[in-house]
């Protein structure tokens, strides 16, 4: 998954909209506009679509937490410069606030099943000997449950109707 990929997930997931999304960028201490946001979310077969660099998305990741958590005392994290699947699975996890078996719970949402040590191997270290890389279909399965859980499906008439008694 490219980073840009990943932005537009969690865009329509949490419905950010432009302001909240340059907010969120500022919450960080980058400061962009509607222009350059709107390149980055478009598709990559567009002549406009800008790819958006591992240390703006880092900035964006860090300015998520910002956001949702609130910024810690002392001077704020810098952006990294090279970013992978567990740096951002390990940012949100932080900026949502999420214990394993939520996640967990956000994976089986999306037909994933995952045990808690597999999990846990993400958040290690690089280096560490049970260190394991996360890859795309973790990632998109994990922003998959987020979407279900914050972006339900809104139920068809058959599902709100009473079905008639025969």
């Amino acid at each position: 998954m490219t980073n840009n990929d990943i932005l537009r997930n969690l865009r329509y997931t949490f419905n950010l909209g432009d302001t909240k999304m340059i907010d969120i960028f500022a919450a960080a201490g980058l400061k962009t506009d509607r222009t350059e946001i709107s390149n980055w979310l478009k598709s990559d077969e567009d002549e406009s679509f800008v790819k958006i660099t591992d240390e703006e998305f880092a900035t964006f990741l860090n300015g998520f937490i910002n956001k949702r958590r609130g910024k810690k005392d002392g001077p704020q994290p810098v952006a990294e410069t090279t970013l992978n699947n567990n740096i951002i699975f390990r940012k949100l996890k932080i900026a949502l606030n999420l214990k394993s078996d939520d996640i967990l719970d956000l994976l089986d949402m999306a037909d994933f099943r995952l045990s808690s040590h597999e999990l846990s191997a993400f958040f290690r270290k690089d280096g560490h000997k049970h260190y394991r890389e996360c890859k795309d279909q973790i990632l998109r399965n994990f922003l998959q449950g987020l979407k279900l859980k914050h972006r339900p499906a809104p139920k068809t008439e058959s599902e709100t109707e009473p079905k008639p008694e025969a």
